[in-house]
């Protein structure tokens, strides 16, 4: 079947020579694994290369594929960029926070057969660090979109009651009033960073000032709650990166 999507690179690897394996989350069919010729020493070198350079993690495409869906890697017939980054790129702290995303979506993602609003939402996302004037407060851009995503995976947090101290259930995705009988829990002070987040927006997050400790502890606790949610979701290699980048440049 020719299908013709947008999508977004989340990983790309060598295969054989000359070829490529590229995972991507697709507007329409959602996750897929594509081959991709990228040429060889000797013939057509110039395509190659540009094909390489499409291939990078969060490049933004139009693609035309051929689609099987008994095959495990689908193949591309062509692909163009749908859109060229324009500060991401050159902005240190924009930078790592997209390279954590890409590696976040390589995991959050798997398996999910459906694209549409979640494309629709990470593609968004990224535009907006992209196109954020410089100068702007993007420090918790990041925490937005984990927090956010969640709610397109699944399971975003319940936030109906509001009784003062209160616990947060990891795995029921909940406030109590009183600790589950498990240990996957944040007590009182820790459970008021969750009801945080849930308030924040890519317009206000700008008026959340936090400290890089802060910060850098929303992300450990919203990993948590993605690994109780998602089997096999691993630590992340880019976090360490992330974390010493947190409110570089024009982060708050």
């Amino acid at each position: 079947m020719l299908l013709k999507t947008e999508a977004i690179v989340l990983r790309s690897f060598a295969y054989t020579d000359g070829r490529l394996i590229s995972e991507m989350l697709c507007r329409d069919g959602g996750r897929m694994s594509f081959g991709v010729s990228v040429g060889r020493g000797g013939g057509r070198p110039s395509r190659g290369g540009q094909r390489r350079q499409l291939l990078q993690p969060l490049t933004l495409l139009e693609l035309e594929c051929d689609v099987r869906p008994s095959a495990g890697l689908q193949r591309v017939r062509e692909m163009r960029l749908a859109h060229a980054y324009v500060r991401m790129p050159f902005d240190e702290g924009r930078l790592a926070q997209a390279l954590f995303a890409a590696e976040f979506l390589l995991h959050a993602t798997r398996g999910e057969q459906q694209g549409g609003a979640l494309f629709d939402y990470v593609s968004a996302s990224l535009l907006w660090l992209d196109q954020a004037p410089a100068g702007s407060a993007t420090a918790n851009w990041h925490l937005v979109f984990m927090m956010r995503l969640s709610r397109l995976l699944g399971f975003y947090p319940n936030l109906s009651r509001d009784d003062g101290e209160r616990w947060f259930d990891l795995r029921g995705s909940c406030f109590c009033s009183a600790p589950p009988p498990h240990h996957d829990y944040l007590a009182p002070q820790e459970a008021d960073r969750i009801g945080l987040l849930m308030r924040m927006d890519y317009a206000t997050m700008h008026l959340f000032h936090m400290t890089r400790a802060e910060r850098n502890r929303c992300v450990e606790i919203l990993l948590a709650y993605y690994r109780l949610h998602l089997p096999q979701f691993p630590e992340l290699q880019s976090l360490d990166v992330l974390r010493q980048l947190s409110g570089h440049g024009s982060q708050t």
